[in-house]
């Protein structure tokens, strides 16, 4: 009888695994944060325009909503657009743009959204980023000291309709982000092609010189005072984090009792 309850706690790890990786399944999607962008405004300070070669209409670099959520843990990130095309015949059946996600985790990181002309606010800037324009997906993080590097694992990818999904590998969490949009170009180092005075059709034009390159910013409001600045605040009101540990001490309740449970049968087994 000792050895048999010796022997039904020793498999208790792996029975836990079990109950747990069951639970993450059945367990749905929690919405961490939403942010809506207002439709039309994928023309950076107002006076950007479209190359003509190869064509591509605003609504497939217009930002319609941003959202992250909890899956199994992880961070999943969702950006709607206004519509989905494929003017380079990317594999993922999606491209044209090149969206930036900058995540930030913790306090400190950089300042600088990499290579956009963009600046946070403050002097506490972003630990993560994410890069996807349909060919590639890349994961950047920023040392102690700002400088960001390329990372080794590839974020999980997808298009859903007209929305980028990213799964991060990220531990989902009360998080602070910038999302911006620009146009993409394989004739880059980064991929992507910035506003200038060039009047050729592959050439997107503006205005002003020197103006940042994103043709549009999460921002719930008028963007024109981001392009005139150079500074793009954070999007970030979560859930009260008290209602995400009540749920996290109801799912441990679950797994306790589940273990319990099959202790109990193998014992009595």
């Amino acid at each position: 009888m000792a050895g048999s309850a010796a022997s039904s706690l020793a498999g208790a790890p792996a029975i836990l695994a079990g109950v747990l990786s069951l639970l993450a399944a059945l367990l749905p999607a929690a919405l961490l944060l939403s942010v809506p962008d207002p439709a039309g405004d994928a023309n950076g300070d107002g006076s950007y325009l479209l190359p003509t070669r190869p064509s591509l209409s605003a609504a497939a670099l217009d930002l319609r909503s941003f959202k992250a959520e909890n899956v199994a843990g992880k961070l999943r990130l969702s950006t709607a657009l206004g519509a989905v095309s494929n003017p380079w015949n990317a594999p993922t059946g999606f491209s044209g743009l090149t969206l930036d996600i900058f995540v930030k985790t913790a306090p400190g990181g950089a300042r600088e959204l990499s290579g956009l002309g963009l600046q946070v606010p403050g002097a506490s800037g972003w630990q993560e980023h994410y890069r996807f324009n349909g060919f590639s997906a890349q994961h950047f993080s920023a040392d102690a000291s700002g400088r960001p590097a390329l990372q080794a694992d590839t974020p999980q990818a997808q298009v859903q309709g007209t929305d980028l999904v990213l799964d991060t590998g990220l531990p989902a969490g009360a998080y602070s982000y910038w999302v911006t949009s620009s146009l993409y170009t394989p004739f880059s180092a980064d991929g992507i092609l910035r506003p200038g005075g060039d009047t050729t059709p592959s050439s997107l034009r503006s205005a002003r010189a020197g103006t940042p390159a994103p043709l549009d910013v999460l921002q719930n409001g008028d963007q024109k005072a981001v392009y005139a600045t150079g500074i793009l605040d954070p999007v970030g009101q979560t859930l009260d984090p008290r209602a995400l540990g009540l749920l996290g001490l109801a799912a441990a309740g679950l797994v306790a009792a589940a273990v319990l449970g099959v202790l109990a049968w193998r014992r009595g087994a």
